[in-house]
């Protein structure tokens, strides 16, 4: 088993598979997807399509693809999980890469909808309306390298696809701590947390995850969540849906068929799992 890490759309990907060739190709492939749908780089076709808010845009392959199944994720998670919430995102601070946001001395005033919808090759968003394919790219990214052959795990940023029907892995806590080891398999993990990309907002304290309900950042007694579901784009939107749920989270996690097990980790260290998460 070869074993490759390189750094990737803010965050570090590690690639399991047995040929080296294939292994460069993952890197290719997830520059080639960072470079269509990032909202850091200007130039990218997703900051195009930002800057033309209130137009229709015509996508490439690449990024109708991509939007498509953000669409449908929204759709599943009754709106939970929205690639429309750039703008609030931007309000509230994350306005460049993690690694250069800084602290804001006021909270921002309540933010309106945000409105976008595909129609095939054509994205329309409403005027003032940006959107952030942050985790959805890098979920949908892990699971085409897998399905294309190129790698038998792929991992980036808590986003992961397996294709190893013996896979297992660590779920660690807040604190480091191992919470859990889950079977993955052939199959996708995701955990969404507001311990890490936190910064201050007047007085408080925000993390990454907007609340598409709200428009600010999640208030929840869930620290982080955990979930495993067929692909790594499905595992990444149920684990955002629970942890905004909050106490409904597993019980609506229960209630998908598309989700295998969820996991979850409170403010007070405690753990609860769904039933498959626990077995």
């Amino acid at each position: 088993m070869i074993v490759d890490r390189f750094g990737a759309m803010g965050t570090q990907v590690e690639v399991h598979g047995t040929d080296h060739a294939a292994l460069d190709e993952v890197q290719a492939w997830f520059a080639l997807v960072e470079a269509c749908c990032s909202r850091f780089r200007p130039e990218s076709e997703l900051s195009r399509a930002n800057a033309r808010s209130g137009q229709a845009v015509e996508m490439s392959p690449l990024l109708a693809e991509i939007m498509a199944a953000a669409d449908d994720l929204r759709s599943r998670t009754g709106g939970l999980v929205d690639a429309g919430i750039g703008e609030r995102l931007i309000a509230w601070g994350y306005d460049r890469t993690f690694a250069e946001v800084a602290d804001r001395a006021s909270i921002p005033a309540p933010g309106g909808g945000d409105g976008w919808e595909v129609d095939g090759p054509l994205l329309r968003l409403a005027e003032g309306t940006r959107l952030d394919l942050g985790g959805i790219a890098k979920g949908w990214a892990c699971d085409r390298a897998v399905e294309m052959g190129l790698a038998t795990m792929v991992s980036a940023g808590g986003d992961l696809r397996s294709s190893d029907p013996t896979l297992a892995v660590d779920v660690r806590g807040a604190s480091g701590e191992t919470l859990a080891e889950i079977a993955v398999g052939m199959g996708g993990l995701a955990t969404s947390s507001t311990a890490r990309r936190r910064w201050t907002a007047g007085h408080r304290r925000v993390s990454h995850l907007i609340d598409p309900r709200t428009g600010a950042p999640v208030v929840s007694p869930v620290v982080g969540a955990t979930v495993t579901a067929a692909t790594a784009l499905e595992a990444e939107a149920g684990a955002k849906a629970v942890l905004l749920l909050g106490e409904e989270g597993l019980a609506w996690a229960d209630r998908r068929p598309w989700i295998r097990s969820a996991l979850v980790e409170w403010h007070d260290g405690s753990v609860f799992a769904t039933a498959e998460a626990a077995a």
